[in-house]
């Protein structure tokens, strides 16, 4: 999807973000957002909390509680056999 808004620059170089691209994207207030510089260009990309991903972001694979639990024990041999 292409969408082009124009806007200005405010006070201490404030850019507002158009409510149709906020909408767009999904942002919420509080977002954190990532600026950077291509090619003579801001590129300003959404930066996802990690807890929020963790609870409501798609999942990819299931792990079951025992198989935590096995890890957990190897990784702690692990570290008491190298100390």
């Amino acid at each position: 999807m292409s969408l082009t808004i124009h806007s200005k620059v405010g006070r201490k170089y404030t850019i507002y973000l158009p409510k149709k691209i906020v909408e767009s994207l999904g942002i919420k207030e509080r977002d954190r957002v990532k600026l950077s510089i291509e090619k003579g260009k801001i590129v300003v990309e959404i930066v996802k909390d990690p807890l929020e991903l963790a609870l409501h972001g798609k999942k990819f694979t299931k792990i079951s509680a025992e198989e935590v639990e096995q890890i957990s024990l190897e990784e702690q041999e692990k570290h008491e056999s190298s100390g």
